[in-house]
């Protein structure tokens, strides 16, 4: 009796009964003495002792079960008994579907109802006394799915190839192996309040012995746990981490060294994926709460909290290193809070806090940072600039002389930037092969990735800017990370980061770190220079650079190619220096930065003008390429005229527009010494947009019509559209009758009056003097260049320096041919001889055109007298000087004022006219002089005059064919002395000076034959 009272009683002193399941299984009575021993032999024995047969793996499963009911102390055997029963289910299981359920499906479905059994007894004694089954339930159930999994891991329905979820479903989809997972996690769930280190143990026990088959067990256990599995796994492999620490201070192999962190980072790993947030947390709790002074703990929590453990607190850092370097993954997840969370106030605890380690330890703590930080796949931007803005000497205007209160974390956050960049130039320039360094190792397949550099390479236009900053140290840290970064990126990078420096930098201080990048990458890397203006280019053609940052990188550029002089005079070998590449990439692209020569932005037209007046010119160009890049310079040329004058009306400093000014004249006359063809376009262009009508005002001329006569102020009235009527009264639209007797004047609308003239602003004198004599300046540069001869610099020999080259004569007759076709379209090349005078009033509606011209562009003259300086190219302006001349004699035949000077208009254009006609020696010297009179003599005496210069002209005809070329002197003359007697032209002259002797004496000398 007392035998059978002792084995009815439960650890816990409850009956038996009351502990009984009440599922739905069939009830169960309790058994007698006699019954109960009988069930213990057969247990034991393995044999029925009323039949004297052995039990089938069903009988006797049946009858662990009952004495679990029943005898509650035999529970260790009894369990160790049911690891038989739910293996052999397993393999069954397994078994049944790799046969397509063939066979084993009658023992599968037989072995399934006891293990509900033995799940609903098991769950029954959990819930009615959790102290006393929980711990041991959940050792048992943990270790025999760790045999299970590591058992029939790698059979053909659970290959090692499989994926987690796979497993997952494979092995709760099997009665036996679910049973035991709800088991495990009925116990987990009443530990949570007492006790949860040891069911936590017991699973990273299991997990370290049977990883990897084991995953899919802490990845289900995990999902349902989250909060407790991370905070608890991460406690445990703590102070596994601690313990092994304390036995072993060699640091040796990660498997040795923490035997529990491997397992750390596979469930941590395995929950990563939807339950990152919390893992994050977790880990940035333990960094805080290990650097915070340790406060009173209560009794109760004493015993569990880590926190009142000096030791778990010193080994926590250390720890989180050591789980970060074996996960970068959550390193990645937490690196972006981190630098948050690093404030001042943490900084200088975790400066404390590694004050007091030895030095191995603390030198092994920066090296594993160091590894960290390189491996990073993200935020190590964020990492970067929180090291530099750390480590970054405190500027003394901000700060003044008193130390940095932060001088310890200061110089610690310098020696790990020195680390990292240390170890990544390893790993860049892979040390272990030797000093050489092979410049295609770094573009092939096989280099080694560097995670911390491959997100650096999204930043690289970011961390140009802070290495410009030119912030002591911390541009120095930048400019060699963002050469690593060149050299790990290969050629891309290194182009987008030369790029950026070059587009970027303000003056030469920072101009000269790209130099610097340039001389270091050199030596691994070809054709950067040309790679990264190529870039430029296309940066420019899909707007990528705003007109800042273009106008920045243009003048860099043109900064470049100017520094070639001084490396000349510096260096021996200036064909391999930066300049000359630059210099030589942007003469390649010069029908690229053509049309920015027309930017909207003044600056970076000015900027354009700047690099293409000091870059040199390629050796060959097609002519497309040269007649674009000649009008957009010519067009520019006008253009900063025009600004310049705007800036001289409004007060503002012009030095800029000056500036500009001289560029493009410098630019011209370059590229017109380019080939016979720019300078061919370039005089052209000169021309006529001088002429044009909408730059006629820089000269001091007006807007004139087809006709030349100056347009008609627009009706007061605003018309609402085109009026044919309009356009038919207009002087363009009629009949043009040149050539003939007939001529056609307009000079109003009948009933309206005569045509009212613009009323044009006062223009200003020493503005258009400026503009004209620029323009002439920049013609005579064009015309003084040997493009004409084959040179291509158009630069003469020192001996001539002292004295202006001569105007070219074929540079000068494509001057006049071009004046000729602008002035007077209809008028043919071969009009070169003179009609007697009576004749020109069949040409009288020709002639007045010429003169309106002349009266509407004052350009003309001077541009007349650059012609006349090229003999003999005046030659080819006769039909415009004719027609000049014949206006200038009518209206001096119809004067009636007292004193030519009373015409001043015409009193110029007469003396400036045989000026030029005399300097064009179109007229022997005598004639030549007779302007010198003009001012002294009455309109009739100037007729007399201008009449005898037409007769001499018209018997000797302006024809190139008179003139000679004389190589002594470098160009063409005539010899007058072949021309005849010139005495009979002289007459009329004698006789006005004889009649004003008292007037003219001073200047008879001057026209003694």
């Amino acid at each position: 009796m007392l035998a059978d009272q002792r084995m009815s009683v439960a650890l816990d002193g409850k009956p038996v009964k009351a502990m009984q399941s009440s599922h739905s299984h069939t009830p169960q009575t309790a058994l007698g003495a006699q019954e109960l021993s009988q069930e213990i032999k057969s247990f034991i024995n393995g044999v029925d002792t009323v039949q004297g047969r052995k039990l089938s793996v069903r009988e006797h499963a049946r009858c662990a079960v009952r004495l679990l009911r029943s005898v509650p102390a035999c529970r260790g055997a009894v369990l160790e008994h049911l690891r038989g029963v739910y293996d052999e289910h397993v393999s069954a299981f397994l078994h049944n579907l790799e046969t397509d359920g063939d066979a084993s499906s009658a023992v599968s479905s037989n072995l399934e109802d006891i293990i509900q059994e033995v799940h609903g007894v098991l769950s029954e004694f959990i819930r009615l006394n959790p102290r006393a089954w929980a711990p041991l339930v959940s050792t048992w159930a943990v270790d025999l799915l760790g045999q299970l999994s590591s058992k029939h891991a790698g059979r053909r329905v659970a290959p090692h190839s499989a994926s987690l979820n796979e497993l997952l479903q494979l092995w709760m989809s099997c009665a036996a192996t679910r049973s035991l997972m709800e088991a495990y996690s009925q116990c987990l769930a009443a530990m949570l309040a007492w006790c949860p280190d040891a069911c936590v143990d017991a699973l990273l026990d299991t997990s370290v012995q049977h990883s990897p088959h084991f995953d899919w067990v802490v990845a289900h256990i995990g999902s349902a746990f989250p909060g407790t599995i991370i905070s608890r796994v991460l406690v445990c492999g703590l102070k596994d981490f601690c313990s092994h620490g304390a036995k072993d201070q060699v640091l040796m192999d990660k498997g040795s060294r923490v035997p529990k962190i491997g397992s750390v980072v596979g469930i941590l790993g395995h929950l990563a994926a939807h339950h990152s947030d919390s893992i994050r947390k977790e880990l940035l709790k333990m960094f805080q709460e290990s650097l915070c002074p340790s406060s009173p703990m209560s009794p109760t929590s004493s015993s569990t909290s880590w926190e009142s453990s000096p030791q778990l607190r010193r080994a926590a850092v250390p720890f989180l290193l050591q789980l970060a370097a074996m996960s970068p993954n959550l390193f990645g997840a937490v690196s972006a809070d981190l630098v948050e969370l690093l404030r001042p106030p943490v900084l200088l605890q975790l400066q404390a806090f590694l004050q007091g380690l030895p030095r191995d330890e603390l030198d092994n703590m920066l090296g594993l940072a160091v590894h960290l930080i390189s491996q990073s796949p993200s935020g190590g931007a964020q990492v970067l600039r929180f090291l530099a803005d750390t480590a970054t000497p405190a500027s003394v205007i901000i700060s003044g002389p008193t130390p940095s209160p932060h001088e310890g974390v200061r110089e610690g956050c310098d020696r790990l930037i020195q680390l990292l960049l240390l170890h990544l130039h390893k790993l860049v320039f892979n040390c272990s092969d030797g000093p050489e360094i092979n410049p295609h190792l770094l573009s092939s397949p096989s280099k080694r990735v560097v995670p911390f550099l491959e997100e650096l390479q999204s930043h690289i236009a970011q961390l140009c800017a802070e290495t410009l900053r030119l912030e002591r140290k911390r541009h120095l840290w930048l400019h060699q990370l963002l050469c690593l970064l060149s050299v790990y990126g290969g050629v891309s990078v290194a182009t987008e980061t030369f790029c950026q420096l070059l587009t970027q930098a303000r003056n030469p201080e920072e101009l000269a770190l790209a130099w610097q990048l340039h001389t270091m990458l050199s030596s691994c890397m070809a054709g950067l220079v040309p790679a990264a203006v190529a870039r430029c280019v296309a940066q420019n053609h899909t707007h990528t650079l705003g007109p800042r940052q273009l106008r920045q990188l243009l003048l860099n550029l043109a900064a470049a190619i100017q520094s070639q002089d001084e490396e000349r005079r510096g260096a021996g070998a200036a064909h391999c220096s930066m300049a000359v590449q630059v210099g030589a990439a942007v003469s390649g692209h010069l029908h690229d930065f053509g049309p920015l020569l027309l930017h909207g932005d003044p600056a970076v037209s000015h900027a354009t003008v700047r690099l293409l007046s000091c870059s040199p010119f390629p050796r060959t160009s097609s002519p497309a390429h040269l007649l674009l890049l000649s009008r957009a310079a010519v067009s520019h040329f006008f253009l900063a005229l025009r600004r310049r004058s705007e800036s001289a009306k409004v007060g503002k400093d012009g030095g800029q527009a000056s500036e500009a000014v001289n560029c493009s004249a410098l630019l011209l006359s370059r590229f017109a010494a380019y080939s016979p063809l720019t300078l061919k376009a370039v005089l052209q262009q000169l021309v006529e947009g001088a002429l044009h009508r909408g730059n006629a005002d820089l000269f001091g001329g007006q807007a004139s019509d087809m006709s030349g006569a100056p347009v008609t102020a627009a009706p007061a009235a605003p018309t609402v559209g085109a009026s044919l009527l309009d356009i038919n009264c207009r002087f363009g639209t009629a009949v043009n009758f040149s050539g003939s007797v007939w001529s056609v004047f307009h000079a109003g609308v009948i009933g309206k009056g005569l045509q009212v003239r613009i009323a044009t602003k006062e223009p200003d004198p020493a503005g258009i003097i400026q503009n004209v004599q620029t323009l002439v300046s920049v013609i005579v540069k064009c015309c003084s260049s040997s493009g004409l001869n084959g040179s291509i610099n158009g630069s003469r020999s020192p001996a001539d320096s002292d004295e202006p080259p001569p105007i070219n004569a074929e540079a000068a007759k494509v001057v006049a041919v071009t004046l000729v076709e602008n002035v007077c379209p209809d008028v043919a090349n071969s009009e070169l001889s003179w009609p007697p005078e009576e004749h020109a009033r069949t040409t009288v509606e020709r002639d007045i055109h010429i003169r309106r011209c002349f009266e509407a562009h004052p350009v003309l003259f001077p541009l007349l007298q650059v012609v006349a300086a090229g003999r003999p190219a005046l030659c080819y302006c006769s039909a415009v000087l004719r027609g000049l001349l014949a206006t200038l004699l009518a209206h001096w035949e119809a004067s009636r004022e007292g004193l030519s000077t009373d015409s001043a208009w015409h009193l110029q254009a007469s003396c400036l006219l045989v000026s030029c006609m005399g300097e064009g020696q179109l007229l022997p010297p005598v004639l030549a002089n007779v302007h010198e009179a003009f001012p002294c003599l009455t309109p009739f005496e100037v007729r007399l005059l201008l009449l005898a210069v037409w007769e001499y002209i018209r018997g000797n005809g302006p024809l190139p064919q008179k003139f000679v070329f004389s190589s002594e002197k470098g160009h063409f003359f005539r010899d007058f002395s072949r021309d005849g007697d010139v005495a009979r032209y002289v007459a009329p002259i004698h006789s006005v000076l004889h009649k004003n002797i008292d007037r003219l004496g001073h200047l008879c000398w001057r026209f003694q034959l």
